[in-house]
C-alpha cells in the first residue's frame, strides 16, 4: 500500500474519531483513537482511497469548500420548486428516468455528485455505471443527455472536478 494512502486514511479516521467522541479533551482518548485509526487503516487502507494525500491538496480542499455553498444554494432552489408543486397541484409534473453523463473521473467525486443530486428535492440517483448516472427526475424537461445533464448536475459538477 502506498504511504500517502495510509497516511490519508489514518488522518481521516482519526478526524472522524475525534468528531464522534469529542475526545480532544482527554489525551488518553486521543492516543486510543490514533491507535485504532492506524490499525483499521492497515486493514482497510487499500479499500478506502486510491489517491491518498491528493485529496488534501489546497486546490481540492478549496473546491470542496466552494462546493458546499453551491450545494446549499441549489438545495434551497430545489426546495422552493418542490414546495410550489406541492402547494399548487395544478402545476404539471412529468416524472421519468434520465441518463446523465459526467466528466468526473474520481469515484469519490461521482459519489459526491450522486448524493448531492439525491439530496436535492425532485431528483434521485438510481445508479452509476462508468461515466453515466441514472436519475429519477420529478419534471423531465428533456431526454437529451447533454441538456438534461446540464440542468441536473451543471452547478455541482463544475465545482467537484477540482482538477
Amino acid at each position: 500500500m502506498k504511504l500517502s494512502r495510509l497516511i490519508f486514511t489514518i488522518l481521516f479516521l482519526f478526524a472522524v474519531w475525534v468528531l464522534l467522541t469529542g475526545g480532544y479533551k482527554d489525551p488518553q482518548e486521543l492516543v486510543t483513537g490514533f491507535l485504532v485509526s492506524v490499525v483499521v487503516s492497515l486493514f482497510t487502507g487499500p479499500l478506502f482511497t486510491r489517491r491518498g494525500l491528493y485529496h488534501l491538496s489546497p486546490k481540492r480542499l478549496w473546491g470542496k469548500f466552494v462546493y458546499l455553498f453551491v450545494f446549499l444554494i441549489e438545495l434551497v432552489k430545489a426546495n422552493v420548486d418542490v414546495a410550489k408543486r406541492v402547494l399548487s397541484p395544478s402545476l404539471p409534473i412529468n416524472p421519468g428516468i434520465v441518463r446523465v453523463k459526467t466528466k468526473l473521473t474520481e469515484d469519490m467525486d461521482k459519489l459526491w455528485l450522486a448524493n448531492s443530486i439525491t439530496l436535492t428535492p425532485g431528483t434521485m440517483t438510481l445508479d452509476i455505471k462508468g461515466d453515466e448516472l441514472f436519475i429519477h427526475w420529478i419534471d423531465v424537461k428533456t431526454t437529451d443527455v447533454e441538456e438534461a445533464g446540464e440542468t441536473i448536475k451543471g452547478a455541482f459538477e463544475r465545482h467537484l472536478g477540482g482538477e
